[in-house]
């Protein structure tokens, strides 16, 4: 998958730019991409994490 195809799954994924920290790890999982990717890409496109795991984000 290249990375256009993983901004749209990702953007697929969110709702009113914000997506849980649960999916985000899901994401990772299944596409075979690290968080951090995940990460710059969720910066890039401005969508923020929720219901973060750990209480960084809220």
């Amino acid at each position: 998958m290249n990375e256009h195809d993983i901004r749209q799954f990702i953007k697929k994924t969110c709702s009113n730019n914000r997506i849980s920290c649960e999916n985000v790890f899901r994401i990772s999982e299944e596409l075979g991409i690290s968080k951090k990717e995940i990460g710059q890409i969720l910066n890039e496109l401005d969508i923020k994490i929720h219901s973060c795991q750990i209480g960084c984000f809220k």
